[in-house]
């Protein structure tokens, strides 16, 4: 979440209400966060030196922005390696914030998201081939259907983000993961 709230205020200075309205508006497309854990992560940005604060100022509204260390920050996630367990958690906020890179860093990230997303539907792949290769019992056959059909589900949103992100980094001239 810290580096979301760093992308917002890279787009401009915004206080805690500004920030959950932000969230409300287009990160909760990918991201969801409530005002007590926007408010936690703006304290740890704070204590890190990451962020600084204005204010009181209108109706005593502290207003945050991001300090030179947090651009840095930022900068090295967005162009970083793309980690964490769910690669569509971890893909969708850089690309929604990367437009806040040069246009030559948004090329070479565009291809580090799609890699990552090829990796794990490799994984998905590799558990599909393992449950192909077992025998179900008939009392399971029920519940192996439906933990089979979310495999299936899996297989397919992955191989769509793969495909998505390929055309997309291709329409911007983005060398091939």
């Amino acid at each position: 979440m810290a580096h979301v709230i760093l992308g917002l205020l890279l787009i401009r200075p915004q206080s805690l209400y500004d920030l959950v309205k932000g969230f409300e508006a287009g990160v909760s497309l990918f991201y969801s966060a409530s005002s007590g854990s926007i408010r936690r992560a703006l304290e740890t940005l704070l204590g890190g030196g990451l962020i600084e604060v204005d204010g009181p100022g209108a109706r005593g509204r502290k207003t945050y922005r991001v300090t030179d260390a947090g651009r840095a920050e930022f900068h090295a996630w967005m162009t970083g390696p793309v980690t964490g367990p769910d690669a569509e958690a971890a893909a969708l906020p850089r690309l929604f914030f990367l437009g806040l890179l040069e246009p030559g860093e948004r090329a070479q990230v565009l291809p580090h998201l799609t890699a990552r997303i090829e990796r794990d539907v490799a994984r998905l792949e590799v558990v599909e081939e393992q449950l192909d290769a077992q025998e179900v019992p008939d009392e399971l056959r029920d519940v192996f259907t439906y933990q089979r059909a979310t495999l299936d589900y899996g297989l397919a949103s992955g191989r769509f983000a793969v495909d998505w992100f390929r055309r997309y980094a291709e329409e911007r001239g983005a060398p091939a993961p």
